[in-house]
């Protein structure tokens, strides 16, 4: 039994029943009327507590289940999503001059990537509404993520990709068995045309900001980082951001947390976008409530969003957290991957690797403290997109003869 109440608009705050709607708001419209979903805390506190968790020994996301909008468990398809490991690296404490850095590496989900919190609650939710077929417009990681669940489960899946969309992530959409409909456009020309798939044949819609519960998943995040930390809570959270989806969610998870006591104070979120697709960091600039469309450019693809759709909810998000938005090149992503590489031996792929190229930013420009604690969020492997990290490699291969004399001469000229 779920603990929901009810959901809310996040403009005109009109209230609706979990039976009432699916998707958004329809005074206001797709973008600024994106749902929250809202529960009775009370009712979680009884079923849920640090102690409870103490003595949990599942290792997954599920762990959260009173605090998620479940409603037949019999749905849950048997993946061990989340529970991701929280890697305290020294070096970037050092390297920066902070107090402490944690990475959390949600590379390590079943399809390599965060989304895969989203997808398993998604997935759970079409089923709960008798759902024939489900559909979603992604990048290509929502779709790897989503067509997982959907085989497990027996659903029809449809996925609305752009057509520069990476090699590795269309083929784990085709392996999984779901129908891709490569568009020739861009990630957001996918979208528009997915939500109109969606209404006029029934499909259920996975897709982001449109779909309220797949935030909820995404907070499964922040609440793992807060039980791995002993319920403190680190100074900040540098979050990659594309349409703000996960944004919003990890600072929900902060905030359910907060609200039930288990922490007792909450970070600051940064949001980190790409120079060429900064929408809402080019709005935070401006104080602006929602962001205007921008020509994204940026081989990091997953974030690689003209038209963030979660947009209202992750501005407020860093206004409420007392954080913001920074903008980071391509060459710094770049530079980004390189450093987790070596010094944290994670290989994310350039959308993962942002985080850290925000919190490299803004240590440089001195605005963090000697005393600040962070937490990075890895939110992608690089083998989904090999060929966008091959940007942060500045070697070759030594090529040799099948002699040693051969490998030693070639090691000194080199």
């Amino acid at each position: 039994m779920s603990h929901v109440t009810h959901l809310i608009c996040s403009t005109c705050n009109r209230r609706f029943s979990p039976d009432e709607i699916d998707y958004t708001c329809p005074d206001c419209g797709p973008i600024r009327g994106t749902l929250t979903v809202k529960y009775d805390y009370d009712a979680v506190g009884r079923d849920l507590s640090r102690e409870a968790l103490a003595r949990n020994r599942e290792a997954t996301h599920w762990r959260y289940r009173p605090l998620l909008p479940v409603e037949r468990a019999e749905f849950i398809q048997p993946l061990a999503v989340g529970w991701t490991p929280l890697y305290r690296n020294d070096f970037f404490r050092d390297h920066f001059s902070m107090g402490a850095v944690w990475i959390k590496d949600d590379s390590r989900n079943p399809t390599a990537s965060l989304k895969d919190r989203a997808s398993s609650v998604g997935v759970v939710k079409a089923m709960e509404k008798g759902a024939m077929a489900v559909t979603a417009a992604s990048t290509g990681n929502a779709a790897s993520s989503l067509s997982a669940f959907t085989a497990l489960a027996g659903l029809p899946t449809y996925i609305f990709v752009p057509e520069d969309a990476p090699r590795a992530k269309l083929v784990q959409l085709l392996l999984f068995g779901a129908h891709v409909i490569k568009v020739r456009g861009t990630y957001d020309d996918a979208f528009d045309l997915c939500w109109q798939a969606a209404e006029k044949w029934g499909w259920y819609n996975r897709s982001t900001a449109v779909n309220p519960y797949l935030g909820e998943g995404k907070k499964t995040a922040a609440l793992e980082i807060c039980e791995q930390l002993d319920w403190q809570a680190p100074d900040y959270v540098f979050v990659p951001v594309g349409d703000g989806c996960i944004f919003q969610g990890m600072w929900k998870g902060f905030q359910d947390a907060h609200r039930l006591g288990w922490i007792e104070r909450l970070p600051k979120m940064i949001g980190v976008q790409a120079e060429g697709s900064g929408a809402l960091a080019r709005a935070w600039e401006r104080s602006a409530e929602t962001a205007e469309p921008v020509e994204a450019k940026t081989f990091a693809d997953s974030i690689s969003v003209g038209l963030p759709r979660d947009q209202v909810k992750a501005l407020r998000a860093a206004r409420e957290s007392g954080g913001g938005f920074v903008a980071v090149s391509d060459e710094e992503i770049a530079a980004a991957l390189a450093l987790l590489a070596r010094h944290a031996g994670i290989m994310a792929e350039p959308a993962g690797a942002t985080g850290l190229a925000g919190l490299r930013k803004l240590a440089e420009q001195g605005r963090l403290r000697a005393s600040d604690t962070a937490v990075v969020m890895v939110t992608g492997h690089g083998l989904k997109d090999i060929d966008g990290v091959k940007r942060a490699i500045h070697r070759e291969a030594i090529v040799v003869e099948k002699a040693l004399e051969d490998v030693e001469a070639k090691l000194k000229r080199k």
